[in-house]
């Protein structure tokens, strides 16, 4: 057995999870070497060659031989930038069919039943890195006026040598989990703009630790709660109470998972001063460019769109950036929304929970959009002055609406975490498919309310014309 096998042994975790572990922690004295060694070199190439050095070891590490998948998207991406500079939009086109179905065709002969950790993992990472770097090359060949302020800040216009592509596609502290950034931040960085800036040491040490704190979270619940738990006859005899609040622990430690990774990950870039997002309010530099997750928000808020808006954030904002908004041509936003979360499921892969649970996201989107719109436009008119002044109503609002929060999050996560048919459908039946039965109630309550609304707007304008039509026969009288 190898010592990374002992080592997984021990701790009874999956080597591919101890191999991965270890390669987000490397980024740490990898910053420090970059920042004591590399980072007073005055050529460029020794730059980009340490970065594409150190992650391609590192992808061997985790990979091996499976790292000349990641090598043939990265040479792909180089020689079609060559080809199609001056065709902007085959070049999109291009790129962007081939590294989505060299995906899907690593998850058809690669998915199974569990979340394996393989080379699909980092390469979904790089099929969004390869894909966004065409839209900016290509934006590169547009004008300036043609271009959002978004696209003119990572638009490019000075194409990157096969080095600079490699270094950016392995970037070490990145390549596995994320975050996404463009090429246009990398090079600022290699650039040296971001060098007089401080407080990023203490800043990534501070992400680090707390990334610790999450990780011992998240093990510590899955050992006392694992998910093969919620697929057991014990689940289903506990309580329907105990059940929902089963789930949402559940959810809470799913997320868990993925933030301690997260803000390992961002620990380490921090720590290489590679995350600069200009000053504060405070007059400091802010460090925080590239967090893919705002805890503050995730812990605090009470609704799905906090979490969508807290979690995966750069993600988010990749879609953001290269799906919903070049959708703007279709003048739908519900429609561009649906097709910027249809592509994230199949970016995921071919298992149906992931598009169950986008699917779910969506539907619980819209209804707290609707209910807010109910909320705000005849509950608060007319009782808001009541409410506003009552502190029960406030603390059981705020009770109601986080219970909400953390039980409806684990219901949307469900398919997720389970992946098949099979398995997330009797999940989801333990708990009486309570989801589901609350929108559709919602669903009806809300229809009911619109043709209310309408039914009086009717009647208000029926009123309305006989009294001008009275008012004209009282002046032809007069």
């Amino acid at each position: 057995m190898s010592l990374i096998a002992k080592l997984a042994g021990s701790v009874g975790a999956p080597e591919p999870a101890i191999r991965l572990l270890l390669t987000i922690i490397a980024g740490y004295p990898i910053a420090a070497i970059y920042r004591l060694v590399i980072m007073h070199q005055a050529s460029k190439p020794i730059h980009h060659l340490f970065f594409a050095l150190c992650g391609s070891f590192l992808c061997v590490f985790n990979y091996g031989f499976n790292t000349y998948h990641s090598l043939i998207a990265i040479w792909v991406t180089y020689l079609l930038m060559r080809l199609l500079q001056k065709s902007p939009k085959h070049l999109v086109a291009v790129n962007f069919v081939f590294h989505m179905s060299y995906l899907l065709i690593g998850y058809f002969f690669t998915e199974s039943n569990d979340y394996d950790i393989l080379w699909t993992m980092p390469h979904c990472v790089l099929v969004l890195r390869m894909i966004g770097f065409g839209f900016d090359v290509a934006d590169g060949q547009k004008g300036k006026e043609s271009l959002s302020k978004d696209q003119q800040e990572t638009a490019l216009v000075d194409l990157p040598s096969l080095l600079e592509l490699t270094a950016f596609a392995y970037f070490p502290c990145a390549f596995l989990v994320g975050p996404q950034f463009p090429y246009s931040r990398y090079r600022r960085f290699v650039d040296g703009e971001f060098r007089q800036c401080t407080g990023f040491v203490q800043t990534g040490v501070k992400r680090m630790l707390v990334g610790i704190l999450y990780l011992a979270i998240r093990q510590a619940g899955s050992m006392v709660m694992p998910e093969s738990y919620f697929l057991t006859d014990d689940y289903r005899n506990q309580s329907f109470i105990v059940r929902l609040i089963y789930l949402g622990i559940m959810g809470k430690l799913t997320l868990y998972k993925y933030i301690s990774c997260w803000l390992l990950t961002e620990g380490a870039l921090m720590c290489l001063g590679f995350t600069y997002a200009g000053m504060n309010d405070k007059g400091e530099a802010d460090w925080f460019g590239c967090s893919n997750v705002k805890l503050i928000l995730l812990e605090t808020g009470n609704t799905m769109g906090h979490y969508v808006q807290s979690f995966n954030v750069n993600t988010n904002h990749w879609v953001a950036q290269y799906i919903y908004k070049r959708l703007k041509f279709l003048n739908n936003r519900t429609i561009s929304y649906a097709a910027a979360l249809g592509f994230l499921a199949v970016w995921h892969g071919f298992h149906s929970g992931y598009y169950m649970s986008f699917l779910i996201e969506y539907m619980i989107v819209s209804t707290e959009k609707q209910i807010e719109t109910v909320y705000e436009k005849d509950v608060l008119p007319q009782y808001g002055h009541i409410l506003n002044a009552s502190v029960p109503f406030k603390c059981l609002k705020f009770a109601a609406l986080k219970s909400y929060n953390i039980i409806y999050m684990g219901w949307c996560l469900t398919p997720f975490v389970f992946l098949s048919y099979s398995r997330w459908i009797s999940v989801m039946s333990a708990v009486n498919y309570f989801g589901f039965v609350y929108m559709a109630i919602w669903f009806l309550i809300y229809k009911i309310y619109q043709f209310q609304k309408r039914s009086a707007m009717k009647s208000n304008n029926v009123l309305q014309v006989q009294d001008s039509k009275n008012s004209e026969n009282e002046k032809k009288d007069s």
